[in-house]
């Protein structure tokens, strides 16, 4: 009997690209080929690889040379894939002598004729625009059983000029809401299903000539297996009222929100090409917090864009401090190529774009860690999601923390079990986690001070 080759899939950047390497392992599992975790046993390694900023593409390159190690053992291919390839194929091809096949971000339908082609001429294949973006509903998560990401379009036409999505994804594609219906389906009891694409609330626009978010929430939150729905990704100035109420009315729908702004300052947001300004911005973060009490808004902010001032910079930490938002991460501007904003005048130095975005994290810090300290006594839901051996404690997630990207709560349990909740006790705040015990385990502790005092007596 002939032996079954094993694969190996490394997977970088976002969670977009998560499901995207979730999809080539079934691909590759339905073609024959046998998943291992560890990279040394593997004959193929497949690398699915980010583009975004150059920090994404260093690390891409990076990791194909450090995988190449292992063609001194089983190794035999390693397929490079996704937004590196897609967007640098000749100059990668030509240069990264380490990669056997390359395909970009809609070839995956030819991962597993590629890897066969390669293995019968010997030759290295370069196969990037050469697929069809067939969608496909088989998936094998490498999340946590109880947590799936699902990607409901791909591609952007914001062009913020900043931003090489469009010029790696192309233009936004929404994917058909059958079609993600019945993945959502095949995906088994899914306790938190995250919706990404580069920009959820735009769905169904080009697909249906009309916004269908919304719906395509509503359909979701109808089938028996997804207990819970977290919203990532949605831009501001498609931020509809429907959608207002949906998050509003809907069990299933986490009061939580990630609204990427980028900046706060109006001259600064008309450069970068966004739609909105300071004071839109405002009102609808004052709109979500009266409408929807505890929603939990997350945002991200660029510092040190092309002529950023000082004043501006200032006013950022400003915005930041007013609109008191749960969480946010801050980037330095990246000058990217091929990008608007790379032509423009008055760059700022590196050494003052890395000392803005620091004091941003301390801004925001000390705004988290006001609100963090108002659970400190009261009781909060919790998804358990391990247990910290170091800490000696349980850990997990309340709706206000999102997979990866917030804090935790850690808390003391007589037991609990990965994927099921608890009602968790706050008693103190560190940002970014919080700490606690859930009531079974106060009852204990009380228990054994009381038998310890009557043996002491």
């Amino acid at each position: 009997m002939k032996e079954t080759k094993k694969f190996g899939v490394i997977s970088l950047g976002c969670d977009k690209n998560r499901v995207d390497s979730e999809k080539c392992i079934s691909m590759m599992q339905n073609a024959g080929y046998t998943l291992t975790s560890d990279a040394q046993k593997a004959q193929i390694v497949i690398i699915n690889t980010c583009a975004f900023l150059q920090s994404a593409r260093e690390e891409s390159v990076d990791t194909v040379l450090e995988t190449a190690g292992y063609k001194s053992g089983n190794l035999e291919k390693i397929v490079v894939t996704g937004c590196l390839p897609q967007k640098f194929s000749k100059e990668l091809f030509s240069s990264l002598s380490e990669g056997d096949i390359f395909l970009g971000v809609n070839d995956y339908d030819l991962l597993p004729s590629a890897i066969k082609k390669s293995y019968e001429t010997g030759e290295r294949i370069n196969l990037v625009g050469k697929g069809s973006d067939t969608f496909r509903f088989a998936r094998t998560l490498t999340t946590a059983p109880y947590l799936a990401y699902l990607k409901i379009a791909d591609g952007c036409y914001n062009h913020c000029t900043y931003c090489l999505i469009p010029k790696i994804r192309g233009r936004y594609r929404s994917y058909p809401a059958e079609n993600l219906i019945e993945e959502a389906r095949n995906l088994g009891e899914v306790k938190e299903l995250v919706l990404v694409a580069q920009d959820t609330t735009r769905y169904g626009e080009d697909l249906y000539g009309e916004n269908r978010f919304p719906q395509l929430i509503r359909e979701l939150s109808g089938l028996d297996n997804i207990k819970k729905i977290r919203l990532l990704y949605c831009y501001p100035d498609a931020f509809s009222s429907e959608l207002i109420s949906e998050i509003k009315t809907n069990d299933k729908v986490l009061k939580y929100v990630d609204i990427p702004l980028q900046h706060s300052e109006n001259r600064i947001l008309k450069l970068m090409n966004r739609r909105g300004t300071r004071e839109e911005y405002l009102a609808l973060i004052r709109r979500l917090k009266e409408e929807i009490p505890g929603i939990a808004i997350r945002s991200t902010f660029i510092s040190g864009f092309p002529s950023e001032t000082e004043e501006e910079f200032n006013a950022m930490r400003a915005f930041i401090k007013e609109a008191r938002l749960f969480n946010c991460g801050f980037f330095a501007y990246s000058k990217e190529p091929e990008t608007a904003a790379a032509k423009m005048k008055n760059q700022v130095h590196y050494k003052t774009k890395r000392r803005r975005v620091r004091q941003l994290y301390e801004t925001q810090s000390a705004v988290a860690q006001s609100i963090l300290l108002s659970y400190v006594g009261k009781t909060v839901r919790v998804l358990c999601e391990g247990v910290d051996y170091e800490r000696g404690q349980f850990f997990g997630r309340p709706y206000f923390f999102a997979p990866e990207i917030d804090g935790k709560v850690y808390f003391n349990a007589n037991e609990a079990t990965e994927g099921e909740e608890y009602d968790v006790l706050i008693l103190s705040a560190a940002f970014p986690d919080l700490t606690g015990r859930t009531e079974d385990y106060k009852r204990r502790t009380e228990d054994y001070k009381r038998k310890k005092g009557e043996a002491e007596e």
